[in-house]
């Protein structure tokens, strides 16, 4: 199970999920210095770090790396919940505790999803067991 990303690991690994394209060190420390005051060393520290814990891999082009994401912000997320799921002494009590912190638009996408997972473990031709 992954660890949770720090912050400044964060916010590179978001720019490398939203862009969803190889990235080199400096468009990701071009983006970052708009909101912050950040050296080029540490950018490519941070997303060296990054590669050496397998979050991304990278390419050489050139005189630099172009780096990729391993998996996808949604994989990370879903990651991060089944870790701390799994952590709980009583798993049903914190699914409930969960569910009740989301909003009702939160609860339809959860809806939906459980009906896609649903709809996946239905035998061919047929209705899933229990329903």
């Amino acid at each position: 199970m992954p660890r949770q990303l720090g912050e400044l690991e964060d916010a590179v690994m978001t720019r490398v999920w939203q862009w969803n394209r190889p990235v080199t060190v400096r468009e990701v420390l071009e983006d970052l210095q708009q909101e912050r005051s950040i050296a080029y060393t540490t950018v490519m520290t941070v997303m060296d770090n990054l590669h050496q814990k397998g979050w991304v891999r990278r390419e050489v082009d050139g005189r630099a790396y172009r780096y990729t994401a391993v998996s996808t912000r949604a994989a990370y997320a879903a990651a991060l919940m089944n870790e701390a799921w799994s952590q709980s002494d009583n798993p049903a009590a914190a699914l409930v505790a969960f569910f009740g912190m989301m909003s009702a638009e939160q609860r339809e996408y959860l809806q939906a999803a459980v009906r896609i997972v649903q709809d996946d473990e239905a035998p061919e031709g047929g209705t899933p067991p229990g329903r």
